[in-house]
């Protein structure tokens, strides 16, 4: 999270347990700051999210951490070597699942694998064992000699997912990895990604999907206009800044709905039609609700969205 104070630039990570870490971080074009003096440290081992809206500074953070961009100021260690003086070793120790897909639709689902090995100096034919295990990790065996133009979104992924990992990295960088994915498909993604971090690989992920944060991330932190709001757990965040219900009302006239929801004590949040009335204590309410013919509202937990709407606001990114 960002400092109060300057802090010195960091020499090598003294704990061995600390893969990233990054002080007084920021990245500008021209008068825009896309990233404005951040701090944060990522735990091997861990998955680590980035969440916020667009233009947050998510994938520009990405990119300094992989030495694509430079930052402008502030200092960033990646397994103990400096960025960007050190980024091509770092690069060679680190997978990355880029937001598009960007296979070659000319080769064939191992014809891509096997050029991507060459990328990294590994000879293919050495490496026969590995490519395997990543087609069996990936669920691609029997698609072997497919070309990648003819896979469905979900395989497309799994396979880039796969080919990130041809050089066993210690960390795999994926920005937005299952967007426009069918839940089917999200859903083995997510289990192949929880098999990464059970093996003890480190996994830094951008999101848009809520769900996904709090299936995947044993920490994270939710950015806006290139700073860090707050950071933490899911379950942290969402105990700190949230009450534990919510009641949402839907369609219809909700000002006297909103009226109500504040006597019995509930945090009133109006957009458009719809009304959330957040609550450590809904049962009253509801019942009240339940008397009102034709009404439609819903009734849940609350969850990393709420706060992620709470910290960023409710209106429109573009």
């Amino acid at each position: 999270m960002r400092n109060q104070h300057p802090t010195p630039e960091i020499g090598p990570v003294k704990d061995p347990e600390t893969l990233v870490s990054a002080r007084n971080l920021v990245k500008t074009f021209g008068s825009y700051r896309a990233v404005d003096d951040i701090d944060f440290d990522i735990p091997r081992g861990s998955c680590f999210g980035f969440l916020g809206p667009n233009g947050a500074g998510k994938t520009t953070t990405l990119k300094m951490l992989l030495g694509l961009s430079p930052q402008m100021s502030g200092s960033l260690l990646v397994y103990g070597l400096r960025i960007p003086d050190q980024a091509r070793r770092v690069r060679a120790r680190t997978g990355v699942v880029p937001q598009a897909d960007n296979l070659d639709p000319d080769f064939t689902v191992m014809e891509n694998l096997r050029t991507y090995a060459t990328y990294f100096g590994l000879n293919p034919s050495a490496i026969s064992d590995r490519l395997e295990r990543l087609l069996r990790f990936a669920a691609l065996e029997k698609r072997r000699d497919a070309r990648t133009d003819t896979l469905s979104g979900g395989m497309k992924r799994r396979l880039i997912i796969a080919r990130a990992l041809i050089n066993e990295p210690e960390m795999v960088v994926l920005d937005e990895p299952t967007t426009g994915l069918d839940p089917q498909a999200r859903h083995i993604i997510w289990s192949r990604l929880n098999e990464l971090k059970e093996q003890g690989t480190t996994l830094i992920l951008t999101t848009h999907y809520m769900e996904e944060a709090e299936r995947l991330c044993d920490e994270l932190v939710i950015m806006d206009r290139g700073r860090i709001l707050d950071q933490g757990s899911p379950v942290a965040l969402i105990h700190r800044h949230v009450e534990p219900e919510v009641i949402e009302l839907r369609g219809g006239k909700t000002k006297g709905h909103a009226d109500a929801a504040t006597r019995h004590g509930c945090r009133v949040e109006q957009l458009g039609s719809s009304l959330y009335c957040y609550t450590a204590d809904s049962g009253s309410f509801i019942d009240e609700l339940r008397k009102v013919q034709g009404l439609t509202f819903m009734h849940r937990p609350t969850g990393l969205e709420d706060v992620f709407l709470k910290l960023t606001g409710r209106d429109l990114r573009d």
